[in-house]
């Protein structure tokens, strides 16, 4: 029960009939209890099983400026921003069938009328046979925090909007240098369009917002690589299969791998359509990749192209590929030219993927 400040306990849990040691330790309990709510800094709420509310802490009654009944039942509910309610709502209805945790962010009206956002926990309580018999919660103002998060993400997604943009420029004054000086054609083409991978693998682990987000997560191997090759894998005709297959499960990636895995990609994909399996129509290539507890195994594999013939000796796109996965993700790197085509082995440390 929701009481104005007074000596009486906040929680009553006694009962009739108890021995007076008994209720004198019940309300010595309760007294703790009340005490103890109303010196932490959260606000500290109660509720019945059913989810009805009952008591709120003296911080919870400062900050709404309630001064008794108003928040009991779900008289609370009042003091949330319009937008938050009916969401909470659920949450809170969710909690209480299912006697799960209750854990959400909502803002909160304080007394002036300024709604603050608030992180909102809540555990049941439960008797010797498991069944709920009270709530326990408490509101942490974290009005500062997100804010500060949001301005984070605003500058975050500035700056890469800017890196995306010296990514276009430099590959506008490739452009301009290859129509000035036709010689140039060749090398600078290739410079180009790796410059150009480097852009699409950064747009792909840039900050996303809400709105811009995939439907896969920007974290996505898979989705990275489907992006990336995507120029490489158009079909000969209506109705054929993809050039390029993934198959495999996905792996999780991060800002700091996903630059050199897509220069390693755009290497091996330039050289199939130069001089291997997607130099003709027929060619297909496959991608596998298969997580280990310790590193994820990637293999490229080329098939129905050119016969390799001869001794094939590593160019700059195979030292790029070494420079990119063995320096910078500390893998390691095998190159099986066969005859029926290319085959490239790679195996990535889980620690050089993402963050820990």
């Amino acid at each position: 029960m929701n009481r104005p400040e007074s000596d009486e306990p906040a929680v009553s849990v006694a009962a009739d009939g108890l021995a007076d040691s008994q209720t004198d330790r019940l309300a010595d309990l309760e007294q703790r209890f009340a005490a103890l709510a109303d010196v932490i800094p959260q606000l500290v709420w109660s509720s019945l099983a059913d989810g009805r509310s009952d008591y709120f802490n003296r911080v919870w009654r400062q900050f709404t400026g309630d001064g008794g009944q108003e928040s009991e039942g779900d008289g609370w509910m009042r003091y949330l921003h319009p937008d938050d309610r009916d969401r909470t709502a659920a949450a809170w209805q969710a909690a209480v069938a299912n006697g799960s945790a209750y854990d959400i962010e909502y803002r909160l009206r304080r007394h002036d009328g300024q709604y603050r956002w608030m992180l909102v926990r809540g555990m049941p309580l439960r008797d010797r046979a498991g069944r709920v018999y009270r709530w326990l919660g408490t509101c942490t103002d974290i009005h500062e925090a997100k804010a500060i998060a949001q301005q984070s993400e605003v500058v975050s997604r500035e700056l890469s909007h800017r890196i995306k943009n010296i990514f276009a420029v430099i590959g506008g004054l490739i452009g301009m240098t290859m129509r000035q000086n036709p010689g140039f054609d060749a090398i600078g083409g290739e410079l180009q369009q790796r410059v150009l991978a480097l852009g699409r693998a950064h747009d792909f682990v840039r900050p996303q917002s809400l709105a811009s987000r995939r439907s896969r997560p920007h974290t996505s191997l898979v989705s990275m690589l489907g992006e990336l090759l995507a120029p490489y894998d158009a079909a000969p005709g209506a109705g054929c299969p993809p050039r390029i297959a993934i198959t495999g499960e996905d792996a999780a990636i991060d800002d700091r791998s996903a630059t050199p895995l897509a220069l390693a990609f755009h290497e091996l994909a330039t050289n199939a359509v130069k001089y291997g399996a997607l130099s003709v129509d027929r060619g297909r290539v496959a991608i596998a990749i298969a997580p280990a507890p310790d590193a994820i195994a990637l293999e490229w594999r080329e098939r129905d192209g050119p016969p390799v013939t001869g001794d094939v000796q590593p160019g700059f796109g195979a030292s790029l590929i070494d420079l990119s996965l063995r320096l910078q993700l500390n893998g390691q790197v095998e190159y099986d030219w066969r005859r029926d085509g290319l085959r490239v082995r790679a195996a990535i440390p889980r620690t050089a993927m993402v963050r820990g």
